[in-house]
């Protein structure tokens, strides 16, 4: 697939840089292989307002006709990244190349949404959000939160990690492959890559050192992980069944 063509479709919608086979998101190493051959073909290039970027991957430009509220104050979205009817962007946030941001989703203030991330249908990506995207390698699935979910502000989710439908995640959460998940409810905890389950309602906790830093455990020091306290229903509020579970 050449670049300017996977530059099209990705604008479209019509390819992704992640598919859901079978149950399960699937990195599409094609999409990938030709976002990065769009960066190495790419020069240097001065635009208005003393950017200097590749050329061939400009910030895209609505019309009204497209449906995307995109307000005054400092948003972009590169070329290569898809945005839904009816998806609303507050100043100032980013949307990067590869990224899929589907309709009703709300991306607030300082909000990024980084390559390649997968954005489902009605999802609330409150201020100063960060989602990483994961380019590379390319055979590393991306970031994905699926439809209905609720980012709290200031959450953290990078590496590849998976949010899935409804899930909740209360305001400073970090969620990487190396930050623990301790499901509270089930008792258990998620394997290193398992998806956030769907509506389950995480905040931030913190777990013991190891055994092995005795040092740190006698000055009382803890690490940081991540925790589901709750499981809303699917037609609860999120930001109510939140509110309730932070009380």
């Amino acid at each position: 697939m050449q670049w300017q063509e996977a530059l099209d479709l990705l604008e479209k919608g019509m390819i992704r840089a992640a598919q859901k086979v079978d149950g399960k998101w699937v990195a599409q190493t094609e999409v990938k292989e030709a976002i990065l051959a769009a960066f190495k073909a790419g020069e240097l290039k001065e635009f208005a307002g003393g950017f200097v970027d590749k050329h061939n991957l400009p910030a895209r430009e609505f019309k009204v006709e497209d449906k995307v509220r995109l307000v005054p104050g400092g948003s972009s979205v590169r070329r290569g990244a898809y945005v839904a009817s009816g998806v609303i962007i507050m100043p100032p946030a980013y949307i990067n190349v590869g990224a899929y941001v589907d309709s009703g989703t709300m991306v607030d203030s300082h909000a990024l949404v980084g390559s390649c991330a997968q954005i489902g249908k009605n999802v609330h990506l409150s201020a100063g959000v960060q989602i990483g995207g994961v380019l590379e390698p390319i055979g590393q699935t991306p970031v994905v939160i699926e439809d209905n979910a609720f980012i709290g502000a200031g959450a953290v989710i990078v590496e590849g990690v998976q949010v899935s439908e409804g899930a909740v995640i209360a305001p400073g959460v970090v969620l990487s492959r190396s930050i623990p998940v301790y499901d509270c409810i089930y008792n258990r905890v998620l394997e290193i890559g398992e998806p956030i389950p769907p509506y389950a309602v995480v905040v931030t906790g913190n777990r013991p050192v190891s055994d092995r830093m005795m040092w740190a455990q006698e000055q009382g020091l803890t690490l940081r992980c991540a925790m589901i306290i709750k499981y809303k229903d699917a037609k609860t509020s999120a930001a109510l069944e939140l509110e309730s579970c932070l009380r």
